[in-house]
């Protein structure tokens, strides 16, 4: 069955940790952490600090999506914070290679994501290196954007790529209970949803939603 990782960027944030302890309790997988440096993306979100002050509100795995220009800096922090999974950016300024070894250097499963407009071919070289492809089904830096279907074509592709190798394929933005169907369809094994699950009266019955 396809895992939901709820993101807290669109979480009550005065409330945070009881928010991710409700999700967590709902049903959640992951919890998808969105860090943004204001450079890679036009937003800025939160540091290690935040992270940890959350992470003993659940035991579910932390994946830290790092949307910054140069997340080496901050590789080790975020895992003194808790994370479980960091996930990079392939257009980030940093080597691909050095990141790997690093986030791996720690014991961490390591995650890299593509934005709309990039290749999954790019990809490529890193599959037998890595354990998660995020998806990027919207321009990273902003919750509650459009679904782009054109993410449908490159989750197919990936999991065409990726055979039996255990990589997992998750996909972030516009993630509905419309969306959803159509990904897992595709082959997605991860759905990253913010606003559809927080913006919920009952996080269960959204979660229970997506699953199908």
């Amino acid at each position: 069955m396809v895992q939901i990782a709820p993101s807290i960027l669109s979480a009550d944030f005065a409330n945070l940790g009881k928010d991710v302890k409700k999700v967590s309790d709902a049903g959640a997988d992951l919890i998808h952490i969105d860090v943004m440096d204001g450079h890679f993306v036009p937003n800025l979100t939160f540091g290690p600090v935040v992270v940890k002050s959350i992470r003993s509100y659940t035991d579910k795995i932390f994946d830290v999506h790092l949307m910054m220009t140069n997340p080496a800096d901050f590789i080790e922090p975020f895992v003194h914070a808790g994370a479980d999974m960091i996930t990079i950016h392939l257009e980030c300024a940093d080597e691909i290679p050095t990141l790997i070894s690093m986030i791996k250097k720690h014991g961490k499963k390591v995650g890299i994501s593509i934005k709309p407009s990039t290749k999954v071919s790019d990809i490529i070289p890193y599959l037998p290196d890595i354990d998660l492809v995020l998806v990027m089904s919207v321009e990273p830096g902003f919750g509650g954007q459009s679904f782009q279907k054109t993410a449908l074509n490159k989750i197919a592709e990936l999991k065409n790529l990726i055979g039996r190798k255990p990589v997992k394929i998750s996909v972030d933005g516009g993630i509905n209970d419309i969306t959803a169907p159509a990904c897992i369809l595709a082959g997605a094994d991860i759905l990253v949803a913010g606003s559809y699950v927080f913006g919920a009266r009952s996080y269960k019955q959204a979660i229970d939603k997506l699953k199908g």
